[in-house]
């Protein structure tokens, strides 16, 4: 087993088998980078491209991973610079995200779990309406359970500006979900 917090990156050589070491950060990491990918894109055709293109650029500079952040910080950092510079260069805009459902109970009504799928959905499109700069933060806190500092890294701000934007963020949020249950 590889050490995918750095240690064993660190050590490798160029003649140690970096294709093994890249299929390892694709079996844990992958997911992850596909669905931040999606997020920030709101397209599954490009989340399949940048997630292909995230992997690629991390096999040609494998060996320059520092060790400064953990290993998903730095993955899902390269995935976000891809991202943007993806929606630079379309002007992406308006696409709905379907959000992810993982359920915590193991026998559920068929109706519950509907509830639970339309409420969610209707949460995640309530999300996608904020500006990306709170969508991103809420986003690796709540989705990815990042820490403060790694979502700092991860966006390239101070930890002060990450707790700001979440706190306004969810006030945003909450703004947005009274008036739909307003309608």
């Amino acid at each position: 087993m590889i050490d995918l917090e750095g240690h064993y990156l660190a050590s490798l050589s160029y003649t140690d088998d970096a294709t093994t070491v890249l299929g390892e950060l694709m079996r844990e990491y992958g997911d992850d980078v596909w669905r931040f990918a999606y997020f920030m894109t709101k397209s599954k055709d490009l989340a399949d491209d940048i997630s292909q293109d995230v992997f690629l650029n991390v096999y040609e500079k494998l060996y320059t991973y520092r060790g400064q952040c953990s290993i998903k910080s730095w993955l899902l950092t390269i995935t976000r610079n891809r991202c943007l510079n993806v929606m630079k260069s379309f002007f992406l805009r308006k696409v709905s995200l379907v959000g992810w459902i993982f359920s915590t109970q193991t026998v559920r009504s068929a109706e519950h779990e509907l509830f639970d799928r339309l409420e969610t959905k209707h949460i995640w499109t309530c999300v996608m309406q904020l500006p990306i700069k709170f969508r991103e933060p809420l986003l690796l806190e709540s989705h990815y359970e990042m820490s403060m500092k790694d979502i700092a890294y991860v966006l390239g701000i101070s930890e002060g500006t990450v707790k700001s934007r979440l706190h306004r963020a969810r006030k945003k949020l909450q703004m947005i979900l009274s008036e739909k249950e307003g309608e």
